[in-house]
């Protein structure tokens, strides 16, 4: 009886010790740890519908970053949501301008993914917290 239970107790602690380091990636780390990004929210207070994320991008001497390409993906903290997805277009140098789609209030985050002009890979995440609803 004994041995079975340790048996168990194996089985169940096996698959971890191979997802757990799995999950620890750092395939997803930010590149460009000196850039300061800013977002920026329209309207604002943000509600549902559609609206516009303003993201600046900015050199650790405030120096605006251009030529940057710029993927967005809004998520909400709760799961059961789909993610809202937008490309940000460049409309001045180093503010880059994206129309998104809230679909429901609440907490949201979005995930900002850049591939700067000088190569380096910016990811970051910014909370967009009380989504309000019309």
């Amino acid at each position: 009886m004994k041995m079975m239970q340790r048996f168990l107790v194996f089985l169940a602690i096996a698959p971890m010790t191979i997802l757990v380091p799995s999950g620890c990636s750092k395939s997803s780390t930010d590149g460009a740890p000196d850039v300061k990004v800013e977002l920026r929210m329209s309207p604002d207070p943000p509600t549902v519908g559609q609206g516009t994320a303003t993201v600046t991008l900015t050199d650790k001497d405030g120096g605006p970053l251009r030529g940057a390409t710029l993927k967005l993906e809004g998520n909400m903290n709760h799961a059961g949501m789909k993610p809202v997805f937008a490309d940000a277009k460049e409309l001045d140098p180093g503010k880059y301008e994206a129309s998104v789609n809230l679909t429901m209030g609440g907490d949201w985050f979005f995930l900002i993914d850049a591939v700067l002009a000088d190569g380096r890979r910016l990811k970051r995440k910014i909370d967009v917290p009380g989504v309000k609803s019309r």
